[in-house]
């Protein structure tokens, strides 16, 4: 059975709907950042402030290509996943690609929460970098086999709307 492989901007949902989603399809749930983390011993913050973006999207890349093998699994990757071509090749061979959306307002609302982004820590210039960074990858979002706002929608509507296209696209069969 296929992935399903929830990609988006940070602060859209990925990891909220995946557990929700994983729990609900009584799949393994697999969180990306968290494995590159618990790997490296350090948090995403800590890596980027000691290493570097460059070295982290290097881990990220290796840990996409284990999960990507990967079967039957919910898996939550990181807002800049999809940068590389080579990683979203990877996640769509053995899985579905969804994305989750929110709001400029949204994100900036839900990343200030904690102060533990690390193309966030900029206090004063939050939305300009947000918009910036959506910008740039807003073109690759679009290439998911399915995309849904998280804005104002609760998670478990998220989930019930995720598992109906998954259900019409022939990727589940009953169960859910």
């Amino acid at each position: 059975m296929k992935n399903i492989v929830l990609i988006g901007f940070m602060g859209t949902g990925k990891t909220t709907i995946g557990r929700l989603l994983a729990s609900r399809l009584g799949r393994p749930f697999v969180d990306c950042d968290k494995k590159v983390e618990y790997e490296i011993g350090m948090t995403i913050r800590e890596i980027f402030e000691r290493y570097g973006e460059a070295y982290f999207r290097e881990k990220e890349k290796d840990m996409i290509a284990k999960l990507s093998r990967y079967n039957n699994a919910v898996i939550a990757t990181g807002g800049g996943v999809v940068l590389s071509n080579e990683n979203m090749r990877r996640l769509k061979r053995n899985g579905v690609i969804i994305t989750l959306t929110a709001s400029v307002e949204t994100i900036l609302e839900r990343t200030g929460r904690r102060n533990t982004r690390p193309l966030l820590l900029n206090i004063f210039d939050r939305e300009q970098i947000v918009n910036r960074l959506l910008s740039e990858r807003g073109e690759l979002y679009q290439k998911a086999d399915f995309s849904i706002d998280t804005n104002s929608n609760s998670p478990q509507h998220v989930v019930t709307e995720i598992m109906i296209f998954l259900r019409q696209a022939g990727y589940l069969r009953g169960r859910g």
